[in-house]
C-alpha cells in the first residue's frame, strides 16, 4: 500500500525554521500500532493523519511514542496539505479531533486555527521540576496537559538546558518554560516533552492554549506576538477570544512523496 506523505516546516515562512511535521492524506486509519509504526519511522515530532469525513477531515496525531489529544503544528501543516494539495482554492476547513472540531482558515497572512483554551492554576513549587529545570522559576501552574513555569528572564530562558531524563519522569506530559519578551514579542517560551518522545518541540501550537490564557491576566491584554526559542525557532500570533484561541502561522512545503506500508 502507498500512502502520499507531506512534510511541511509550520509557523515560519522560512524553510528550514519552524516546527516540521508530517502529514499523511488516507481513505481510511489504519490499525493504531500502523499508525504509531509510521509516526516512529518518520521520526518528527508529530505525524498528521487525514481522512475525508462529511465534506471536512477527521485527524489524528502521533508522536515517534504516542497519540496526542491536540497538536497545534501539525494541524497547521494539515491545512496547508488540504487548502494547497488536495483542495487547491479552498480557503477554510474544519478537522474532527478529539479535542473537538478546529476549524482553520487561509488569509493573507497565513492560516488562523481555533482551538480550545487550556486553562491552568499556580500550585505550590514542584522540587522535582526545579532539579530538573536547574533553575527556580518565579512561579508554577498546571493542567491534566503540562507544567508551566514562570522565569525572570528571557536569557534564562534562552540559556535553559533541562535534565530531559529528570523531566520525563514529573507527572505531566510536558513542562512550557515562559519568560517576558525583552525584544518586540509579547512573551516567549519553550516546550520540552521527553515523556512523549519529544526532547525538545520547535514551536508547539498547543502549548500557546496554556500561554495564551496565562499572559491575558498578566499583561490585560488579549492579543500577542509570541515566540518559541528553540533552535529553529518559530513566531506563532495569538489572540484570546472567550474560551477559544486563536494561532496564526504560516507553512513552507519541505517535501512530498508516498510511503509503502
Amino acid at each position: 500500500m502507498r500512502i502520499p506523505i507531506f512534510q511541511i516546516d509550520a509557523f515560519t515562512s522560512r524553510r528550514f525554521g519552524g516546527n516540521p511535521a508530517a502529514v499523511m492524506p488516507m481513505k481510511t486509519f489504519l490499525a493504531d500500532a500502523i499508525l504509531q509504526a509510521i509516526a516512529a519511522e518518520n521520526n518528527l515530532a508529530e505525524t498528521a493523519f487525514l481522512v475525508p469525513e462529511n465534506g471536512d477531515y477527521r485527524l489524528r496525531w502521533f508522536t515517534p511514542k504516542v497519540e496526542v489529544p491536540l497538536c497545534g503544528h501539525a494541524t497547521l501543516a494539515s491545512a496547508a496539505v488540504v487548502m494547497e494539495r488536495l483542495e487547491p482554492g479552498r480557503n477554510r476547513v474544519v478537522f474532527q479531533s478529539a479535542s473537538g472540531p478546529l476549524a482553520v482558515e487561509r488569509g493573507r497572512a497565513g492560516y488562523t486555527m481555533d482551538f480550545p483554551v487550556r486553562p491552568s492554576e499556580p500550585v505550590a513549587m514542584v522540587p522535582e521540576l526545579v532539579q530538573a529545570l536547574g533553575v527556580v522559576p518565579i512561579e508554577v501552574l498546571a493542567n491534566e496537559f503540562n507544567y508551566m513555569a514562570l522565569l525572570e528572564s528571557e536569557k534564562l530562558l534562552r540559556e535553559l538546558a533541562p535534565d530531559m531524563a529528570a523531566l520525563a519522569r514529573i507527572g505531566r506530559p510536558g513542562v512550557i518554560v515562559t519568560a517576558a519578551s525583552e525584544g518586540d514579542y509579547d512573551f516567549i517560551s519553550r516546550y520540552f516533552a521527553p515523556a512523549k518522545g519529544i526532547p525538545e518541540d520547535p514551536v508547539t501550537g498547543a502549548a500557546h492554549c496554556m500561554l495564551a490564557p496565562y499572559w491575558a491576566k498578566r499583561l490585560g491584554k488579549k492579543d500577542f506576538r509570541a515566540f518559541q526559542a528553540s533552535q529553529r525557532g518559530g513566531e506563532v500570533v495569538c489572540r484570546l477570544v472567550n474560551d477559544r484561541v486563536e494561532l496564526r502561522g504560516e507553512c513552507v512545503f519541505y517535501l512530498e512523496g508516498e510511503v509503502e506500508v
